[in-house]
């Protein structure tokens, strides 16, 4: 199967599994928080995936695959996947029961943030053609130190983290919040693993670390 069908399987796989995911603990398609949350998340992908393929396929390549080398991640994989599952589907049951009751003003602002935490990525991708979905080290890489880069060192963390907080109540629900905040530390063990092993293999990351202090936000850590 060529690189554009299966980019076009990929992107109709996400939207799907992240309807149902939605609207069927929803138990109703009148989910407006859910079809503004889609509708962000579809505009960010056409685009995005749009301009690797006619750019950088072998970046787009890289983001397609999902299979992790080194064993530390492939755990981390393991439990942070499950865990986002139903993390995802506890919206749609507050929609459903209606523990709480989320303004649509505050709603539209966070899909606002969630727009934020992508256009990072973007910039990321736009930046860095080694930006690959798993962690490993191709032939001809080199550190990338411009950019978002020479604010933090895992900028595409900083801009999955602002989207993952912005979540919950941009899909609507106050008392989910807490179970998507949970998900930030396997940003944490995710980064400090891939640190150590670009230190070992990418020539030049020791140096770029001692340059750039901070591992995800500005001025803070």
């Amino acid at each position: 199967m060529g690189l554009l069908s299966r980019l076009m399987l990929h992107i109709a796989g996400v939207l799907l599994m992240a309807g149902a995911m939605l609207f069927v603990p929803a138990g109703t398609l009148r989910y407006w928080q859910g079809w503004a949350f889609l509708a962000v998340i579809f505009a960010f992908i056409l685009p995005v995936f749009g301009y690797l393929y006619r750019h950088d396929r072998q970046l787009l390549e890289r983001r397609m695959r999902g299979k992790e080398k080194l064993s530390e991640q492939r755990r981390v994989i393991q439990w942070f996947k499950p865990a986002f599952l139903v993390v995802l589907l506890l919206p749609g049951l507050d929609h459903r029961l209606g523990w709480s009751g989320v303004p649509p003003w505050l709603s539209l602002l966070c899909d606002g943030f969630v727009m934020a935490g992508l256009l990072i990525i973007l910039w990321v991708v736009r930046v860095n053609s080694f930006a690959s979905r798993v962690i490993e080290v191709v032939a001809g890489q080199r550190v990338i130190s411009g950019g978002p880069y020479a604010l933090v060192r895992h900028p595409m963390y900083s801009g999955s983290v602002v989207m993952f907080l912005s979540m919950p109540l941009a899909l609507g629900s106050y008392v989910v919040w807490p179970a998507f905040a949970l998900l930030a530390p396997f940003y944490v063990f995710r980064l400090l693993n891939e640190e150590k092993f670009l230190a070992k293999e990418l020539p030049g990351y020791r140096e770029y670390c001692l340059r750039t202090r901070f591992r995800l936000i500005p001025y803070v850590w």
